[in-house]
């Protein structure tokens, strides 16, 4: 009897754990969705936003995975006398607006940052951080994008010229609104955005970042899209699920970028596992923009449940080879030509076994929806400039 008792006694302590693990992760998978700044900047209102939120259902876009609708900066009203946030004429019913988001089966995210302005000198959140935390979920917010930008000035004048010093009071601002969103008892998710100051990889998933931004902005140009890839070399260890390194959002559709630059951009960013969210005008959405952005086989390598990021495998001049392992044993491939020539006219070995690619391993090329079947290095490659192709290996 005995024995039982404390059988019992041993049950009922453990099931807040059992409870507390039964919690689905935040960011389980690198989100996706779109977000305001590369198309709207400080012009978005509340209209354009609930606009993108239906076009993401119409799209098609949604059912591809991209459910999170996120306003980046310029929302921010003033502060009334009790310290609360108001937003400004261009938000007048952020609530309203959520409930608008989530009535179409998306997610709502925000912006904010741990100084006291945003990059684009609006209220931001220091000295606030519960007040804030407290009203994006009475809003019923998503996701926060919390960015550095005003807390520089702080770091810079408290610590002068001691970097340690700034570094640590980084950590603490992130650390701060991360206990503010747990404390609300709502599920946010976490973006870090200070440009991968401090090697933030290292320490990001510490302070509670579900990803957090590796370099500085990305540009609507391949040579920004290059940079930013090649600046993720060896950063995948510190990537998985519910942490993800973030290249920034995607270019995909804007400035001069051709097809083949979509597409190696998107399907870097799926190597990478990196968030995918949008930035592009979705009013004036191409058959040929959606066809990148909504392709499921280069979707479903960036969601691989295994969640591990792509490393660079081999480089040659321009041509460069990254690999993936997927969850269901098999690897992705991608060969890029970072280079200006219009062809690549010699055959490029694919270097399968430094990949990981095994014996009896069938490919498929992705962008071309074409089965290839067992496939050796001397397979030909010819990449025009700024091409990728991208193979997944199955078993």
């Amino acid at each position: 009897m005995r024995r039982l008792a404390l059988s019992l006694i041993a049950l009922v302590t453990l099931l807040p754990v059992a409870r507390a693990q039964s919690k689905p992760m935040l960011a389980a998978t690198p989100p996706m969705g779109w977000n305001s700044w590369n198309w709207f900047a400080g012009k978005v209102t509340q209209e354009d936003v609930k606009q993108a939120a239906d076009l993401i259902v119409s799209s098609g876009m949604r059912d591809a995975g991209y459910v999170y609708v996120n306003i980046d900066d310029t929302w921010e009203g003033k502060r009334d006398a009790s310290g609360v946030l108001h937003t400004n004429e261009k938000f007048p019913d952020m609530k309203g607006l959520a409930d608008y988001v989530h009535s179409k089966g998306l997610k709502l995210g925000i912006y904010s940052g741990p100084g006291d302005q945003t990059c684009a000198h609006y209220e931001a959140s220091l000295g606030h951080e519960q007040q804030d935390a407290d009203l994006y979920a009475s809003w019923g917010i998503d996701y926060l994008k919390y960015d550095l930008c005003g807390f520089r000035t702080k770091m810079n004048a408290d610590a002068p010229n001691d970097k340690l010093k700034q570094n640590a009071m980084m950590r603490d601002a992130y650390m701060k609104m991360h206990d503010a969103l747990v404390k609300t008892g709502r599920p946010i998710v976490y973006s870090l955005c200070q440009y991968g100051f401090d090697s933030v990889w290292q320490w990001g998933a510490e302070v509670g970042g579900n990803l957090w931004r590796t370099t500085d902005d990305v540009k609507e140009n391949f040579p920004s899209i290059a940079l930013i890839a090649n600046s993720n070399v060896g950063l995948g260890k510190y990537a998985g699920p519910g942490h993800w390194n973030d290249p920034d959002m995607l270019e995909v559709g804007n400035g001069k970028l051709t097809l083949d630059e979509n597409r190696t951009h998107m399907g870097m960013w799926a190597m990478l596992a990196a968030p995918l969210l949008a930035g592009n005008n979705l009013t004036k959405l191409t058959s040929e923009i959606t066809g990148v952005l909504t392709n499921r086989e280069v979707i479903a390598i960036d969601q691989d449940s295994l969640g591990r990021q792509a490393e660079r495998v081999y480089q040659e001049g321009p041509v460069q080879i990254w690999s993936r392992p997927l969850a269901d044993g098999g690897r992705a491939l991608a060969i890029i030509n970072f280079g200006e020539d219009t062809t690549f006219l010699r055959g490029i070995p694919l270097h399968l076994k430094e990949a990981g690619v095994t014996t009896g391993m069938k490919a498929r090329d992705v962008w071309a929806a074409k089965d290839l079947g067992a496939i050796k290095d001397d397979y030909k490659v010819v990449l025009r400039r700024h091409e990728m192709l991208l193979l997944r290996f199955s078993k």
